[in-house]
């Protein structure tokens, strides 16, 4: 499967979602039930992944930072983002690896474009720069409700600058994921986050094992 590059060997599989909707565990989850089975599996991280990105993360995740400006934070991202493209993502693939995203540009659209009011052609057209036409072949989106997400958040007790928004600020987010999805739905899958942790792992296993040549119910534990 690959509809962001023609003949490209590996698959990018994309996570999205809002604060608290459980990302990072899905992808740990999956990355492992991807490795046992013999794939070579790479997880991309935003913001960070690269030595410089863990830099501009730093700066981006600081809550000392709360001066920071929209535009910079939208920069900022695609900074770490152009890195984590050139270092991990572009190599990985292109030697037949599974790379899987823990968010990419459609995290820059909902949270900068929308959430931020920056607009989404200007977050598209710095993809351009910094991406290319790197587009995941699958996205999926664990859809939460912010005050689950926020109530999650909360009880990690390692709030960034990113968790101190308004509920107003998730709200947008929120609807400009859903609109992603339903204007791109050959590419995004939307999974109900505020199931279970093993009900949502399932769901995601139904949605990856197809697109990878894998049988849906094989080792989805």
């Amino acid at each position: 499967m690959s509809t962001g590059e023609p003949g490209r060997p590996g698959c990018f599989i994309s996570f999205e979602g809002l604060d608290g909707s459980g990302k990072t565990t899905q992808v740990e989850r999956l990355a492992r039930r991807l490795r046992e089975l013999g794939r070579d599996v790479v997880v991309a991280v935003e913001p960070g992944g690269t030595a410089i990105g863990e830099q501009v993360r730093q700066i981006l995740l600081d809550a000392a930072n709360r001066a920071l400006a929209p535009e910079t934070e939208l920069l900022l991202y695609f900074a770490s983002r152009a890195q984590n493209v050139v270092e991990v993502i572009r190599p990985a693939l292109a030697r037949g690896a599974v790379v899987l995203a823990d968010r990419f540009t459609d995290s820059t659209v909902a949270y900068q474009g929308y959430g931020r009011g920056l607009g989404e052609q200007a977050v598209l057209q710095l993809h351009g720069i910094a991406c290319g036409d790197l587009t995941p072949d699958l996205t999926i989106l664990l859809d939460v409700d912010p005050e689950i997400g926020l109530a999650r958040v909360q009880g990690r007790g390692r709030p960034n600058r990113m968790d101190e928004q308004t509920r107003e600020f998730y709200r947008r987010v929120r609807e400009a994921y859903l609109g992603l999805a339903r204007k791109q739905e050959r590419r995004f899958r939307v999974v109900d986050a505020g199931a279970g942790l093993e009900t949502v792992a399932a769901a995601i296993w139904e949605l990856v094992a197809p697109a990878l040549g894998l049988a849906p119910g094989k080792s989805s534990t």
